[in-house]
């Protein structure tokens, strides 16, 4: 036995510990894999001869699997094993990284970073859902939960520096190489220490749902994708209408459904619905960060590397924050302890909002600390909330609904809060531009600032000086808009977390009424009859 009786809950051992560093180590190198490819991209144009449309795709394609098979495999987990479709994700991961090192051409690429979108679907929804197996213990479920997200975050962060170590020694192949070993090391321990998991009486998976999911959500994440980058066009714009034309479909069809991809009882839960609104909100802003990047790299004229380091005390904040949030959360209220971290994020805001181009980066480095560190709670115990609130049988579905809520969350967020910072970009920069500039350099200038510091590098030097100065003063402008829309979000999620988790006791406290601890959990099929 590895579990030990602690009042009504069982009580996680040593080999569910173990097992959850086995775990954790996947989630760090899918998130190390998003972040990685942005240095290694010129390399690989440079040596596959891939134009600009190809590098797109090899960077866009990994993300768009991930986020359209999410839900399938959540729900395929539940129905044939989640250690199994673990493992399996596992080995098509490792087959897909050597077929992705080793690739003799773009197209071969492109193939290889699909196959390892669908394969990192397998990780997050399965390991979730095992944890939920592996930790019955509200506070050992919720402190573990902290740490898989800790390890997540890491490798957001540890991604460009890996990969600048890796590309300034090796080929670019060996970036996708750095998965191979956890990998191997998840499928030699994972029969040993993870448990195995599937609901016995779940029915056949629907592929008409399986497909109506992916024709729902990708036509949506490309159009939102292609609208941030391009502004908003006529095709976009009709993908994505056509993608929520066949969602009201998917949604139909599920409510009908005696065994459905996705159960949409759990929305009634309030725990549930509120963790994932306030989960939804909260990724929304995550657009800010890339506003902080292009700032320390296009307004300040950092490396990639220097801009990093800048940006690496906020992701420590951040990863410190979800640590210590369950372990907070068992003396104070979730919604208390939520509400207060998000009233720090939107002071961070504030802060960002002071910035300027000759203020130095004191109020940006305090500002970006504060952001991440008080969003920290509302990921950590979010994620708690909604595995928590879903019957045992349900994990990997409600950990879908999870991950691909956060991925459809970021792209509209990027598209959104892009839109807004292009708007007040575009309407400072104006008065900036030399009057007699070609219509092309024009154009370009008032696309980006980007686009104005390369047209200002062949300008005359005081001219040239204008031009930047006016454009780094508008982007900066953007910037200030979009911490402060992100700081009105905050504060929405703030009024939504009071109202629908007010009742939701410190984790673990033991009261006469125990349904008051934890949200309800929505009964199952199998219990209903």
């Amino acid at each position: 036995m590895t579990n030990a009786m602690n009042g009504t809950e069982m009580q996680a051992g040593m080999r569910e510990w173990v097992g959850l560093a086995v775990l954790a180590l996947p989630a760090l190198l899918v998130s190390i894999d998003l972040s990685v490819m942005i240095l290694a991209l010129p390399h690989i144009g440079a040596d596959l001869g891939a134009d600009s449309a190809q590098q797109l795709w090899i960077i866009d394609i990994y993300g768009f699997m991930l986020a359209g098979f999410l839900i399938t495999m959540g729900t395929l987990g539940d129905r044939i094993g989640r250690r199994k479709l673990l493992l399996i994700g596992g080995s098509v991961f490792v087959i897909a990284s050597i077929m992705a090192a080793f690739s003799r051409s773009a197209e071969m690429l492109i193939v290889a970073r699909a196959l390892l979108g669908i394969a990192g679907a397998t990780v997050s929804p399965s390991t979730l859902a095992l944890i939920s197996n592996m930790f019955r213990s509200h506070k050992q479920r919720s402190l573990a939960i902290g740490i898989w997200l800790t390890c997540s975050m890491g490798g957001m962060a540890l991604g460009p520096v890996v990969g600048g170590i890796m590309l300034g020694h090796f080929w670019w192949g060996s970036v996708f190489l750095l998965g191979v070993p956890v990998m191997l090391l998840l499928l030699i321990t994972g029969p040993l220490l993870l448990p195995e998991y599937r609901h016995p009486e779940s029915g056949l998976l629907d592929l008409a749902s399986v497909a109506l999911s992916l024709g729902s959500l990708l036509p949506v994440i490309y159009g939102l994708k292609e609208i941030a980058k391009y502004g908003l066009q006529m095709m976009p714009a009709l993908l994505i209408l056509a993608g929520i034309v066949l969602g009201t479909v998917f949604v139909s069809r599920q409510r009908r459904l005696t065994s459905p991809l996705l159960d949409l009882r759990l929305f009634a839960s309030p725990g549930f619905s509120a963790a994932l609104g306030g989960m939804f909100g909260i990724t929304l802003t995550g657009a800010t960060m890339l506003f902080i990047a292009q700032y320390l790299q296009f307004v300040q004229g950092l490396s990639p590397l220097q801009a990093g380091l800048y940006m690496l005390p906020g992701v420590i904040a951040s990863m410190a924050g979800m640590l210590l949030s369950p372990l907070i959360a068992r003396r104070i209220r979730p919604a208390l302890l939520i509400g207060t971290g998000l009233l720090v994020s939107t002071a961070g805001c504030f802060l960002l909002t002071q910035v300027g181009v000759e203020s130095g980066l004191t109020f940006l480095v305090l500002g970006y600390i504060c952001f991440n560190i008080g969003a920290a709670p509302l990921p950590s115990l979010s994620s708690d909330l909604v595995i928590g609130s879903a019957p045992p049988e349900k994990a990997g579905s409600a950990a879908s609904m999870l991950q691909t809520s956060g991925e459809f969350a970021f792209a509209l967020g990027i598209a959104v809060f892009g839109s807004i910072g292009t708007v007040v970009y575009r309407n400072q920069v104006a008065n900036s531009i030399p009057a007699d500039l070609p219509a092309s350099a024009v154009q370009a200038s008032r696309d980006s600032l980007a686009g104005a510091t390369a047209i200002a590098k062949g300008l005359s030097e005081q001219v040239g000086k204008a031009l930047l100065t006016g454009a780094r003063e508008a982007f900066t402008g953007g910037m200030h808009a979009v911490a402060a829309a992100s700081g009105a979000i905050m504060l929405a999620i703030i009024v939504l977390v009071v109202m629908w988790l007010r009742h939701i006791r410190p984790i673990g406290e033991t009261t006469p009424n125990q349904a008051d601890s934890i949200p309800e959990a929505i009964p199952s099929a199998a219990n209903e009859s």
